[in-house]
């Protein structure tokens, strides 16, 4: 009988053996497809905004953030003497359209209506944006949106800018409204916390029910747009798209169970949204080989569903105060030990994919050439902070070092800071 990593292994869930350099390589193609505006799995967005320039220090200015189901808005301020950024004045409230249908009007009276009570407290009438919704972005910082997620109910809305279109109900209008979304934010917020650092390039990274990066990328290269201005600008490229990856044969039972089959193959393969998932095709696979007792076998056979935080626990042996449904199943010592030895693999994979991905858009930055100029690499998410059977950074950390070392590319992980949308909304506004 193989051994639990022969079976992971000849069933196509690999760890050690996994292409790196091929990987890179396949990221790559595919980067420089979406950036000519041919065929890609990754969309490589231009979002035509820099953090490039300088930050407006002890200003306090109006950021929105929308990406959920909540809604939140306040003020962001960036010490100069280099202490904790200030977030105040915060209210939370459901996303319009969350719950119920809402028309536009009332979609921007509560938009609008926080912009108004947050002006006595800024200084100048900027508007920093984080609307993480699929949007095509535009030269002059706004965007526009293309679809709802998450089951928003504001119709009208779709195909408006949305900036604009706030800008049209305010009286006196903002000197500005920049839209970004929240990957673009994440990458804004590394600006935000930079001391006595000069970066060459930077990115932002998310980790959590999803995934995705930005990344600043030369204007010369952004072939798919005419007349591109001079300069770099942030990328959003939708990598949790990416599909120039061979799937074991549990991840493609898993994305047959899901609404989007054959979609964000990527993103399935590594975020906190799936990982529960794969567990739970090894586990019924390994059940079917004889790998668990009878009991076992029947009980697994059974489980309809597993979370991803419900597996970590389980194989980390962490008990969170919750009921967890592996301790049901696994009853013996025995199985328990096997279920171990089966799952841990997938959030070991997670990570080394995880370091791959991240790999490639800093190679593409071109930056990090020289180690007192490292790529800032923001990262924010829980998946990627809060899994307990690894350690994300450890392995995130080692596998960078072993891929980019001999190529001679230095960086600097971060941590983003708290509240990092609207951080980076922030700094979008007060960049000049």
């Amino acid at each position: 009988m193989q051994t639990p990593e022969e079976f992971l292994e000849s069933n196509g869930l690999a760890t050690r053996s996994l292409d790196r350099a091929g990987l890179i390589a396949a990221f790559q193609k595919e980067m420089e497809a979406g950036l000519a505006g041919e065929p890609s799995s990754l969309k490589m967005i231009p979002t035509f905004t820099s953090p490039y320039g300088e930050v407006a220090k002890d200003t306090p200015v109006t950021v929105l953030d929308a990406g959920g189901t909540n809604f939140r808005a306040g003020t962001v301020t960036i010490p100069s003497d280099g202490g904790e950024i200030r977030i105040e004045h915060v209210e939370k409230g459901e996303m319009p359209g969350a719950k119920s249908p809402v028309s536009q009007e009332d979609f921007y009276t509560v938009l609008t209506g926080h912009v108004k009570r947050c002006a006595p407290f800024t200084k100048g009438s900027a508007v920093g944006f984080c609307f993480s919704y699929p949007a095509e972005a535009s030269a002059s910082g706004d965007a526009k949106l293309l679809h709802w997620t998450k089951q928003i109910q504001a119709p009208e809305i779709v195909g408006q800018w949305v900036g604009a279109e706030m800008a049209k109900r305010l009286d006196p209008a903002p000197s500005k409204i920049t839209v970004v979304n929240d990957t673009v934010a994440t990458l804004l917020a590394g600006k935000a916390i930079e001391k006595g650092v000069r970066y060459s390039a930077y990115l932002g990274f998310i980790l959590g029910t999803g995934t995705n990066v930005a990344y600043i990328e030369k204007n010369e290269n952004i072939t798919k747009l005419k007349d591109a201005p001079a300069g770099a600008m942030a990328i959003n490229t939708e990598s949790g798209g990416f599909n120039k990856i061979a799937q074991s044969k549990f991840d493609e039972a898993m994305d047959r169970k899901t609404a989007d089959c054959g979609n964000q193959r990527f993103e399935k393969m590594i975020s906190g949204a799936y990982l529960g998932r794969i567990g739970l095709e090894v586990f019924k696979a390994a059940a079917r080989e004889g790998f668990f007792s009878e009991d076992a076998k029947l009980a697994v056979l059974q489980l309809g569903a597993l979370e991803s935080y419900d597996l970590d626990n389980f194989c980390a042996m962490y008990d969170n105060g919750r009921p967890n449904p592996l301790l049901k199943v696994f009853t013996t010592p025995a199985d328990a030990a096997m279920a171990r030895r089966l799952a841990t693999p997938v959030f070991e994979r997670a990570a080394i994919l995880t370091a791959i991905h991240l790999a490639a858009f800093i190679i593409k930055t071109g930056g990090g050439t020289d180690r007192y100029a490292p790529v800032s690499v923001c990262i924010d998410g829980s998946t990627y902070y809060k899994t307990r059977v690894v350690s994300f950074p450890e392995i995130v950390t080692k596998e960078l070092d072993e891929m980019l070392g001999p190529r001679n590319i230095f960086y600097s992980l971060t941590v983003c800071p708290d509240n990092a949308p609207m951080v980076g909304a922030g700094v979008a506004a007060l960049l000049k």
